[in-house]
């Protein structure tokens, strides 16, 4: 009978279980980063925005920087924040890095010669402070605001610096420029710290911050520039000197050039600022200042000299700033470097199918009948070997 069953059984294939399907649920939308329809400065463009090809606005990060309540168009933070005319701005310790308040802060705008905080920036990262570097005639014709330089005029980087930010020289920034190897190069450095910064809403096109194609910042990102920049002594000596000596060039004698400043000139603690303007920037403004041994950052965006001129703005929000007390929770952090995105999520994998996995309730249906067959297989070959047997006499 053993036998028989055995001879029987293959004939019955076993029936291996599949496994269920892996269901993966659908990821999650990313939150939004920044503004919705600000991811490049608004219109008008300017005329040097239009030379050569359009410039595609920088992406989005998968996260707002600094924190969730930033990725915002409106007002974050306590209540009463003082009314100012810029599209957006950003109130932070400048210590900690703590954003108090702010006002659509990843909003990309042109920075104008606020830039020039990330040029001075990087000139101090990769120029010799003593270098000396003479100035050139492409240096003087530049537009719009100039320290002072001229053809033969022989200027220290320390020097050419003081021009940059105590005058907004756009002069001084061609030189410092073209001292780190030329505006190409100078451009690149200066795209390369931004995004180990992570000023990712910073795209420069020109050394002095006049505007140029996918020019490009936000309130976040000056706020976060002149924070990392005050840690640099140069820099931060530099942006509250009132008033330096300055070398002339050829004829012309020396002179004293005197910081354009009024918050550093008017408001009581200030540690420095630096503004900007062109036509399609409007005007721009970064400002620090300490008092009750807190130091706070404003930087504001977009803005414009009426009702109250922007360095007035700009001080009414320092001003409510300290008012603030200093535990409360912060709306979210002026970062030190470029955040690290999480890893993707790893799906689990189904494990592979084994001839010992559990049947299923159709397999399981099948087993009688199977069996019975096995069992009538089995009684018919008995009952014919017991024919086949001789009779005992």
């Amino acid at each position: 009978m053993a036998l028989a069953a055995a001879l029987v059984m293959p004939a019955v294939a076993p029936v291996q279980a599949t496994a269920a399907p892996l269901l993966v649920a659908a990821p999650a939308p990313a939150p939004q980063a920044g503004c919705p329809s600000r991811q490049a400065p608004p219109p008008p463009a300017a005329e040097e925005e239009r030379t050569g090809p359009a410039v595609e606005p920088l992406a989005w990060p998968d996260e707002p920087v600094g924190g969730e309540q930033l990725g915002t168009c409106d007002t974050v933070g306590p209540s009463g924040a003082p009314d100012v005319t810029a599209q957006g701005w950003v109130l932070a310790d400048l210590d900690s890095g703590a954003v108090i308040a702010a006002r659509a802060p990843h909003a990309r705008h042109r920075p104008a010669s606020t830039l020039k905080i990330l040029t001075a920036l990087v000139a101090i990262r990769r120029l010799d402070p003593n270098a000396v570097v003479e100035g050139t005639a492409q240096d003087q014709a530049i537009d719009g605001s100039k320290a002072g330089i001229g053809p033969g005029g022989q200027y220290t980087v320390r020097q050419l610096l003081a021009g940059l930010l105590l005058n907004s020289g756009n002069d001084t920034a061609e030189a410092l420029a073209r001292a780190a190897g030329g505006d190409a190069a100078m451009l690149t450095a200066m795209t390369e710290t931004a995004q180990e910064l992570g000023a990712l809403d910073t795209r420069p096109a020109t050394p002095s911050g006049l505007d140029g194609p996918g020019m490009a910042s936000s309130a976040y990102d000056l706020a976060l520039l002149f924070r990392v920049a005050m840690r640099e002594p140069i820099f931060a000596q530099t942006i509250r000197t009132r008033s330096v000596d300055f070398p002339g060039y050829g004829d012309r004698p020396g002179f004293v050039l005197y910081n354009s400043s009024k918050v550093l000139a008017r408001y009581e603690g200030a540690l420095g600022g630096k503004t900007g303007y062109t036509v399609a920037a409007r005007h721009t403004l970064v400002a620090a200042a300490a008092r009750d041994g807190r130091r706070l950052v404003v930087a504001l965006v977009r803005g414009e000299q009426s009702p109250e001129p922007m360095w007035r703005q700009g001080t009414a929000l320092l001003d409510w700033g300290f008012a603030q007390p200093a535990g409360q929770p912060a709306v979210g952090q002026l970062v030190d470097a470029r955040p690290v995105p999480p890893p993707p999520p790893v799906a689990a994998a189904a494990s592979a199918p084994t001839p010992a996995t559990t049947p299923t309730a159709a397999e399981q249906a099948l087993m009688p009948i199977a069996l019975g067959g096995v069992a009538i297989a089995a009684i018919i070959v008995g009952w014919a070997a017991l024919r086949r047997r001789p009779r005992r006499r």
